[in-house]
């Protein structure tokens, strides 16, 4: 099958012939229809995070069960619809039975490994003179690729009337936008909430936002697109940070501060300007990713005389078993326009293409069709 396969930090993705083998024990194969280009696969292909090489990239994806392996538990079956989670849960470590799946430690093996839940790989490529080279996978997913292994509890059933493109953003970062809102998020009905960033996971949470009657909802950008999106999704007001101080623009519509500010870029300046838009009492939510060893400065006396908060959300701090069926259910009802959240279609061969475009501000949340 053909995979876009990254071979080296700094280096375009190689679209080549790979090997995938069956599924094994508790595993399924899944014909991928439909793949999200998210900025996390970005980290690893400039070296920002890494991962062992080579490596399949692709994990916000969405396809059909052609195969299951040995011992699956019937949740799922041939013919379904899935869309892919990159964080699987055990349901027996201290994270999962407390209630905060996305720490799993079946996440960390995934990651540290380049392989399956057993840390094993179902890639690999011949070379000349018998030779095979083991591939990894990313987050055990890689759907930048025709087929997947991953394990059954990476997957979730999509209902009839979500299309795989819907599907496979909301694995990722529609999961990751509106989860932080719906997750973290408390008390903000009727008080002003910040977005910093306008992609795909910022919008979702200004959808989120919207959602849960946040109000005024306002978002910073330094895209003047991006941001007349984000007035699409329930945004009532906008910053262009490019324009002016992003700050001193939030503080004019919201002269005592935001009661909630969701950071989705990760960036040091863009952290440090949501700290000081949030109120004495207010808290920042950081869910954009940076590179591994990125730091930002926080004013100690704010912090602690001003009583402002900092906290992290991974993957919208979701039970994404629950949650990804409960934003099925949303979309369908009519409350999340996740349509409108999509952006340009590429076949596999334009996946460098579509990082170009990611990066020079794309709006939208833009698929791979393979």
């Amino acid at each position: 099958m053909r995979a876009a396969v990254l071979r080296e930090a700094g280096r375009a993705l190689v679209i080549e012939d790979v090997t995938l083998a069956a599924p094994r024990a508790g595993e399924v194969l899944v014909r991928i229809e439909a793949a999200g280009v998210c900025h996390t696969d970005y980290h690893y292909m400039t070296g920002d995070m890494t991962a062992p090489l080579p490596l399949v990239l692709g994990h916000e994806g969405c396809g059909i069960v052609e195969q299951l392996g040995a011992d699956t538990t019937g949740r799922v079956k041939v013919g379904d619809r899935v869309a892919l989670m990159w964080r699987p849960r055990c349901g027996e470590c201290a994270a999962c039975v407390s209630g905060n799946p996305v720490l799993c430690v079946l996440g960390r093996v995934q990651a540290t490994t380049g392989g399956l839940l057993d840390g094993t790989s179902r890639l690999s490529e011949s070379h000349p003179g018998d030779a095979t080279e083991v591939l990894h996978h990313i987050l055990g997913v890689s759907c930048f690729a025709e087929r997947v292994v991953t394990s059954e509890r990476s997957v979730v059933v999509v209902p009839d009337g979500v299309s795989a493109e819907i599907a496979a953003i909301a694995g990722c970062a529609v999961i990751t936008g509106v989860g932080a809102v719906l997750n973290v998020v408390d008390d903000v009905a009727g008080r002003p909430m910040a977005v910093f960033g306008a992609g795909g996971v910022g919008l979702s949470a200004v959808m989120g936002a919207y959602l849960v009657g946040a109000n005024p909802i306002i978002v910073v950008d330094v895209d003047d697109e991006k941001l007349a999106l984000a007035r699409e999704f329930g945004a009532t007001h906008v910053v262009n940070a490019a324009a002016g101080d992003a700050v001193e623009g939030i503080l004019a519509i919201a002269p005592d501060g935001v009661r909630w500010a969701i950071e989705a870029i990760g960036r040091p300046a863009t952290l440090e300007q949501a700290f000081a838009s949030v109120e004495a009492g207010g808290t920042v939510v950081a869910v954009g990713l940076g590179g591994v060893d990125t730091t930002f400065a926080v004013p100690i006396n704010q912090l602690v005389q001003r009583q402002k908060r900092i906290v992290g959300s991974l993957y919208g701090s979701a039970n994404p078993r629950l949650d990804l069926p409960r934003i099925f259910e949303l979309y369908l009802a009519g409350r999340l326009p996740l349509d409108r959240l999509l952006g340009r279609r590429h076949t596999l061969e334009e996946v460098n293409d579509a990082y170009e475009q990611l990066i020079a501000g794309s709006v939208g949340r833009s698929v791979i069709i393979p």
